[in-house]
């Protein structure tokens, strides 16, 4: 209805390019405008301005000699001051873009391990983006952003990485829980130390205020006896001591039997006995 009018609509965000004749004549912003198809005017076409996207998945290999598919993501738009390149110089402006995209990915990720890949996709998508960027604005259209959204290994290999990554966690747990066991028996065998070493102490002590009262006890005795000697006082505390401990051996059901040379004779042998035993039992030591 339009063209029998003679009447042309261009909506938001959109151009029309205008010919007279079959010649590009001018182009048309957003408005109505009357286009006199009978003098050889007429709308050739319309172009978006819009911001457009384009996926690109391409199959390459990397240095390595790991097939992936790399998809790139294209943002672009027409520029309305070179509208006129943009429709007559393009023909398929999406397989322009692709061929773009295909030569700078094929030419850079073999260049690069599989892990690299990864890491570097910005500088991949840089690259990408900088060589359409001189490309497309030739024919009036300005690349926007290039993203590399994904890189993806076949699944064998991917599966191999993972298998990788797992491994080499539990190395680094197994490596952690060693050192850990590590801490532990060095800070047990340090309280086992310290404690034996306090136990010595203990012990010392012990029998230094037994000698100690031991003496007192022989002064003491031997000053209100008299006629006694040390010896005798020795003689007779250790026989007081070798029937407590009897007693005590005695009177425990669960405690273990201890020899020592015993014989018949009087007391005082029993004195003589003991001190034959403790020195036969340091001459084993």
């Amino acid at each position: 209805m339009g063209n029998l009018l003679c009447f042309a609509q261009v909506d938001q965000s959109t151009v029309a390019i205008k010919e007279n004749f079959g010649k590009f004549d001018e182009v048309l912003e957003p408005g109505c405008y009357c286009v006199p198809w009978i003098v050889g005017r007429r709308i050739a076409g319309h172009l978006t301005l819009r911001v457009q996207q384009l996926d690109v998945k391409c199959e390459t290999k990397t240095k390595d000699n790991v097939f992936v598919n790399v998809v790139a993501s294209v943002q672009y738009r027409a520029l309305v001051n070179k509208a006129s390149d943009a429709f007559y110089r393009l023909s398929n402006t999406k397989a322009q873009i692709q061929a773009y995209v295909f030569d700078v990915i094929r030419a850079s990720v073999p260049k690069l391990n599989l892990d690299d890949t990864f890491e570097q996709k910005n500088e991949i998508a840089k690259a990408v983006e900088k060589e359409l960027e001189k490309a497309m604005s030739a024919y009036g259209y300005e690349i926007v952003q290039t993203l590399i959204v994904d890189i993806e290994p076949d699944k064998q290999v991917k599966k191999a990485m993972n298998e990788i990554n797992a491994a080499a966690r539990m190395r680094v747990a197994a490596s952690d829980k060693a050192e850990a066991e590590k801490i532990l028996q060095i800070k047990k065998a340090e309280g086992e130390a310290e404690s034996k070493y306090l136990s010595g102490l203990g012990i010392a002590r012990q029998r230094q205020a037994i000698v100690d009262g031991l003496r007192d006890s022989v002064l003491g005795f031997a000053v209100n006896v008299p006629g006694t000697t040390a010896k005798d006082v020795m003689d007779m505390i250790l026989v007081t001591q070798y029937f407590d401990t009897m007693k005590e051996i005695g009177a425990d059901s669960k405690s273990s039997a201890v020899f020592i040379p015993h014989g018949p004779g009087a007391v005082r042998d029993v004195a003589s006995q003991i001190r034959d035993g403790l020195l036969q039992g340091n001459a084993a030591s």
